[in-house]
């Protein structure tokens, strides 16, 4: 089956952070890095969508993750060109053959707790019924160990500037795990959107990765793994009460709190394999 065709896209990241003059303490005058932030303006077709507030590290990847994250596009290949014009703060994206049920999706709309103030249009919570994870795939306590390493070592714009959330596409590999990608954002909601779109742009499948994110598990982020086909969702953070009622409902695998070897499993624990226990006191740790 030959891959799906690729849009034309422009290369349009932003600076991720810029250097202000701070004052501390002391009275001392030192200069500070901050994350940026940006308007972005998504137009399809020529019709305004929606405004994003962006760090702007993946325009494109996030403009075509947010169309597949709503439900507005179906595959890559319905997407011609995804261009970004920061002189205007806008990014036009020309599809094929138009927006599925444009009218309809467009017309609802709910505002979710992301940060940012997400949007979910379009009524995918009476779609979630739909989204069918594989249930043949496992997660081990070592690899969730090894992920929590590799995103604790990863460089980020979080450790230069703070104000922003990270989200990660990862794997297990026999050593442990690896990071496949590592999107940040002022709002949980585009990272999340970036790796959906970047997923789709590099022909990725979700049924053998592990999302990580720093933000809180909530009904959106629930969401938008389970449609990206992903079956295990973690967080160094909390989670709400309707984020944890759809992961149950999907059958999705999903970690809160996890940091260092700390780590709270809310649903999908018939996935989740203890191959890891911790030293007694009468051992030895290996090295």
């Amino acid at each position: 089956m030959p891959p799906p065709a690729r849009p034309l896209l422009s290369q349009a990241s932003r600076p991720l952070t810029v250097e202000i003059p701070a004052i501390d303490e002391h009275g001392a005058t030192v200069p500070t890095a901050i994350a940026g932030e940006h308007p972005l303006t998504l137009y399809v077709d020529k019709r305004e969508i929606v405004t994003l507030m962006t760090l702007g590290a993946a325009p494109e990847a996030l403009a075509i993750g947010w169309l597949r994250n709503q439900r507005l596009v179906r595959s890559l290949d319905e997407i011609a060109a995804v261009q970004v014009d920061w002189d205007v703060d806008a990014v036009a994206v020309t599809t094929r053959h138009g927006l599925h049920d444009a009218e309809h999706k467009l017309g609802s709309r709910t505002v979710t707790t992301g940060c940012g103030q997400g949007t979910v249009f379009g009524g995918l919570m009476d779609e979630i019924d739909q989204v069918r994870l594989p249930q043949d795939r496992q997660l081990g306590q070592s690899t969730l160990y090894a992920l929590m390493d590799a995103v604790r070592h990863h460089e980020s714009i979080y450790k230069q500037a703070g104000a922003v959330h990270g989200c990660a596409l990862a794997r297990a590999t026999p050593a442990g795990c690896e990071i496949l990608m590592f999107f940040e954002d002022v709002g949980r909601h585009n990272a999340v959107d970036a790796i959906a779109g970047q997923m789709w742009l590099d022909g990725l499948d979700g049924a053998d990765k592990i999302f990580y994110t720093t933000g809180r598990l909530t009904s959106e982020m629930v969401i938008k793994t389970a449609q990206m086909g992903i079956p295990f969702l973690v967080s160094r953070s909390g989670l709400t009460h309707m984020g944890w009622q759809i992961a149950e409902k999907i059958g999705l695998t999903m970690i809160g709190r996890a940091q260092g070897k700390h780590y709270l499993l809310f649903s999908g624990a018939d996935r989740f394999v203890r191959d890891w226990r911790p030293f007694t006191p009468h051992e030895t740790p290996r090295r």
